[in-house]
């Protein structure tokens, strides 16, 4: 007789050591945090360069809410800031932060216009004033403008016209899911239709009403302030959720779509959120503080730059559209006062310089 089989041993189960698993590894230059089951990667140097642009922007408004006339001493803007009371606090809580912080929410938001809307059509070229958004809203704020519309429809209009050229900028590059080539080629047509549309409109229009409608065509935050800033922030308040998304989602941008659907990912549903997101943030902004060109087109490529990675970063490109916005406005009030130029010159300005450097780089890659 046989003696039974004894059950087999029980192994004892691993005990849970709270570390990391063995098989999520930091990549170079990132550094893991993990929050609960999730682990994300974080770059070091966008943290580094993020916490440098938010030095810089704090120091750039303490700077724009101290120079002027009167000249507020940057000690008594810390203290009128502080709630301490100064003789200063109607000039700079009244007169100076409300553009100061327009400057600020509408370079944001252009910078994360420009990055989503470059990630998707993987052009450096790309941005609101280059596909049509900013047109759009150029000709639905100038027809509200020189028809005698009351002042406080124009923002609006512009919303509409913004996402109106958006819905035809989609609808033309929709073919082949929103392809870059054919989504940047279809902007560029839809720009250079619309901007002829402008330009009929003026011509048309009574003088004075024309130069209003220029002024506005070329970008001003003159006599705005708490009400754009809220609206603006507001809707990317509302977008951070989606923002969030994106900044996850822009990951995969570079991959074609063959690539894309093998590993389970959905390309041109993808892309139309990531461009649909990018063109209702460039219309809101572009509604409230005018065509304000470049700082979309500028922020995300500097940004990618600076943080030297593959891709434009969300973050530190909406700090870096901020900080430009706040600089070209603070420029335009002190370089020819007591004559104010609009921010939109001095972003011009900056552009201009830009696309002669994008234009040399592009020469010398070849060899």
């Amino acid at each position: 007789m046989t003696a039974p089989a004894r059950p087999a041993a029980r192994k004892p189960a691993a005990r849970s050591t709270g570390r990391p698993r063995a098989g999520v590894v930091a990549l170079p230059g990132r550094s893991l945090v993990r929050v609960g089951p999730v682990a994300v990667q974080i770059r070091r140097r966008s943290v580094l360069v993020a916490a440098t642009l938010v030095v810089l922007l704090l120091g750039a408004g303490v700077l724009s809410l101290s120079l002027g006339t009167p000249y507020v001493a940057p000690v008594d803007v810390l203290r009128a800031l502080s709630g301490a009371g100064t003789p200063y606090d109607l000039v700079v809580f009244d007169l100076r932060l409300p553009r100061l912080v327009l400057a600020a929410v509408a370079g944001a938001a252009f910078g994360v216009a420009g990055t989503l809307i470059q990630s998707v059509a993987r052009n450096p070229l790309a941005s609101p004033d280059v596909v049509g958004i900013t047109q759009g809203a150029g000709l639905a704020a100038t027809v509200a403008l020189t028809s005698g519309v009351a002042a406080v429809l124009v923002a609006p209009a512009a919303l509409v016209g913004g996402l109106l050229a958006a819905v035809l900028l989609f609808v033309l590059g929709a073919r082949h899911g929103l392809a870059a080539q054919r989504f940047v080629l279809a902007g560029v047509a839809v720009a250079f239709a619309l901007r002829a549309l402008i330009e009929v409109v003026m011509l048309t229009a009574d003088p004075i009403d024309g130069l209003r409608a220029q002024i506005w065509l070329i970008g001003t935050l003159a006599g705005k302030g708490w009400t754009e800033a809220l609206w603006i922030a507001a809707t990317l308040v509302a977008l951070l959720p989606v923002l969030a998304w994106a900044g996850w989602a822009l990951n995969s941008t570079a991959l074609d779509d063959d690539t894309a659907r093998g590993i389970g990912l959905r390309p041109v549903a993808r892309r139309v959120g990531l461009a649909g997101t990018g063109v209702l943030a460039a219309a809101m902004v572009t509604a409230q503080v005018g065509a304000v060109d470049f700082v979309a087109l500028v922020a995300p490529q500097l940004a990618r730059r600076l943080v030297r990675a593959e891709r434009p970063p969300l973050v530190c490109a909406a700090l870096l559209g901020a900080l430009l916005l706040v600089l070209a406005d603070l420029a335009g009030r002190r370089l020819f006062a007591p004559t104010q130029l609009p921010a939109g010159v001095l972003t011009a300005a900056i552009g201009g310089p830009y696309l002669i450097f994008l234009l040399v780089r592009g020469r010398r890659r070849p060899s």
